[in-house]
C-alpha cells in the first residue's frame, strides 16, 4: 500500500474487485477523528473507529460476510457489511458515513483499506466480495 495515511500522504487502494484506485487518510484533527476516501474528485468521510469496530464485528460474526456496497439512496442487502454500516445496531448507532448524501459505499472503501493494515481477509472477485477477520 502506497502511503502513510496522512493528508499529505494518503493511503492509494483499489476497489476489492481491483477495478478503481482511490485514496484515503486518517484526519486526526478534527472531533471525531475521521476517514477521508477520495474518489476522483468526490470526498467521502468515516468515522476513523471503524478501524477497531468492524474488525470485532467480523470476529464476532466468526465467517465471511458480504460487503454489500451501495449508495446511501439505496438500501443494502441485509446481512451485509454495508447493512450493519448503517445499521442503529452497530456501536455508533446508524451511519459511520458521515457526509450527508455520501455516507453509503462503505463496504467498498473501507475493507481495502483494512485488508492492507492487516485486520481482515478480503475476497478479490469481479463482484460479491467477502471479507472476514484474521
Amino acid at each position: 500500500m502506497a502511503g502513510t495515511g496522512t493528508k499529505n500522504d494518503p493511503w492509494t487502494l483499489k476497489t476489492p474487485p481491483g477495478t478503481a484506485e482511490y485514496t484515503i487518510y486518517r484526519d486526526d484533527t478534527v472531533a471525531p477523528p475521521l476517514l477521508v476516501c477520495m474518489v476522483g474528485t468526490t470526498k467521502l468521510t468515516y468515522l476513523a473507529r471503524v478501524l477497531e469496530d468492524l474488525p470485532a464485528m467480523l470476529r464476532a460474526h466468526g465467517d465471511w460476510m458480504a460487503l454489500g456496497a451501495a449508495d446511501e439512496g439505496k438500501e443494502p442487502a441485509a446481512g451485509t457489511v454495508e447493512a450493519w454500516g448503517r445499521s442503529p445496531e452497530n456501536p455508533v448507532g446508524g451511519w459511520y458515513g458521515q457526509r450527508k448524501g455520501y455516507r453509503g459505499r462503505f463496504g467498498m472503501y473501507l475493507p481495502p483499506l483494512l485488508e492492507e493494515l492487516g485486520l481482515v481477509e478480503l475476497e478479490h472477485l469481479p463482484k460479491n466480495n467477502r471479507v472476514r477477520a484474521k
